[in-house]
């Protein structure tokens, strides 16, 4: 017996027949329920999830063609093989594009069977895998797990929130390192382009002349080592998103052909004839700006208006220093699920670390947490594992007076301190508590009844 893994709903009003079958897939390894009619096998796909759906296309009751639609209304990663009769050819067809996998022909041999049962499970699996790709990636781009507490963090989920339904261009400003792709890949992926891929390329990394290549592709021929057709990213990504990094850096030459691309929606492949009509949404990012680039002669103004229908700024990690112990606590997170350990940070370490002016912004502080993870063999990551250029810098935007449990840090505790130390601040008077957080009334006072809802009294009178 081989250990194959996979649930097959077998639907066959033929008892003899049914036996024979389940026989071979069941020695196989596969696990098989029989019915002998279509509405008890709806019943059953209704009940329970399929891989694979075996019915033979003139059932008792209702039409095999109808177990195919309702397979394909409930799951339309589980795959259906038609068994038809001869005389039955031209109805398997039309059941196949119904969204039939195969038709089998009676009679047939097992090998014949098991080759097309095996080929239909190596594809659901392939499809279900798919399927979980893009769940967790969805899931890992959600809104939910961008991080941030300022003010104007919570102003760019809203805007994102608002954008990523459509097919707007998008025009992401922000210095390197804020996490501009990290929006725009929020963007694609809580958008209805989210089930295809995500394409990126940095306009600044390439030479034009090979900008050109990759954007549009390229005919056999085209110039020398063109010794095959090549589809650009625009073809690539057509039904999707395309992220461009870095936009200001692209020549006068190319970004003439990049707005004719956006502009008519059509591309032409290098040493081509043939325009090809695309449907792509553009999220171009920058950490440069426009407008001045448009005053030096730079930048194409028409571009620019092209471009600049949604567009929004990442601010620099230095504005939201507040933000620093999320940031440290979700790359702590995610360290420590890769490496199966339970490390935190020491009070001493964090406190370095919210006062040095990263100018390589969130980006940089991700590697200074990974080093200093790696470096460190304790369960707490002391201050002695931060890099001396961060040690030295004083702070400018926040108070020393910051408290972090010494047993570690919680991103629960962190959020209740910032919002107790505001509160004192304020005096009690949570209108002047959330702007002191960069952060709306009722957003602030939500987060206070919650606490309160808790059991936390929250005294800031201490």
């Amino acid at each position: 017996m081989k250990f194959n893994t996979g649930t097959i709903l077998l639907v066959e009003d033929d008892n003899h027949q049914r036996g024979i079958i389940k026989t071979i897939l069941t020695k196989e390894g596969f696990f098989v329920e029989d019915v002998d009619c279509g509405k008890k096998a709806i019943e059953q796909i209704k009940a329970s999830s399929f891989d694979l759906v075996v019915t033979d296309l003139r059932l008792p009751d209702i039409d095999g063609t109808e177990v195919i639609k309702e397979v394909k209304r409930l799951d339309m990663a589980c795959h259906v093989i038609i068994i038809t009769a001869f005389g039955s050819i031209p109805s398997a067809i039309e059941a196949t594009k119904l969204g039939a996998f195969y038709y089998l022909e009676k009679p047939f041999e097992k090998d014949q069977l098991l080759i097309i049962i095996n080929n239909a499970m190596n594809q659901v699996r392939l499809l279900k895998d798919n399927i979980m790709l893009q769940d967790q990636l969805h899931e890992k781009f959600s809104l939910d797990n961008v991080v941030g507490v300022h003010g104007r963090m919570e102003e760019l989920y809203k805007i994102v929130k608002k954008v990523a339904p459509t097919n707007s261009t998008v025009l992401i400003y922000g210095e390197s390192g804020t996490g501009k792709e990290l929006f725009a890949k929020s963007i694609h992926y809580n958008s209805p382009r989210r089930n295809k891929p995500f394409f990126a390329i940095n306009c600044a990394a390439i030479p034009e002349t090979l900008l050109e290549s990759e954007l549009f592709g390229y005919e056999k021929g085209a110039f020398t080592g063109a010794m095959t057709r090549h589809a650009g990213l625009f073809e690539q990504a057509n039904g999707s998103s395309l992220f461009l990094d870095e936009i200001g850096d692209l020549t006068l030459s190319t970004q003439a052909k990049l707005l004719r691309a956006i502009q008519e929606r059509e591309i032409r492949r290098i040493g081509g004839s043939e325009n090809i009509r695309l449907d792509v949404r553009i999220i171009a990012a920058t950490n440069k700006k426009l407008e001045e680039e448009i005053a030096k002669g730079a930048f194409r103004e028409d571009l620019y208006y092209r471009l600049n229908v949604i567009a929004f700024s990442v601010p620099p990690l230095r504005e939201r220093v507040a933000d620093i112990p999320l940031l440290v606590e979700h790359f702590l997170s995610r360290l420590n699920e890769v490496h199966s350990r339970k490390k935190t940070i020491s009070n001493e370490a964090l406190q370095i670390l919210m006062k040095y002016r990263w100018p390589g912004n969130v980006r940089q502080l991700e590697s200074v947490m990974e080093r200093a993870y790696i470096m460190c063999e304790d369960d707490v990551v002391s201050a002695d594992y931060m890099p001396e250029e961060v040690k030295q810098e004083k702070a400018k935007n926040l108070s020393s007076n910051f408290e972090i449990p010494d047993e570690g840090l919680s991103l629960e505790e962190i959020e209740r301190e910032l919002i107790k130390k505001a509160l004192m601040k304020a005096e009690g008077k949570i209108s002047h508590a959330a702007k002191y957080l960069n952060m709306s009334y009722d957003k602030l006072w939500f987060k206070v009844k919650k606490l309160r809802e808790k059991g936390d009294p929250l005294d800031f009178t201490k």
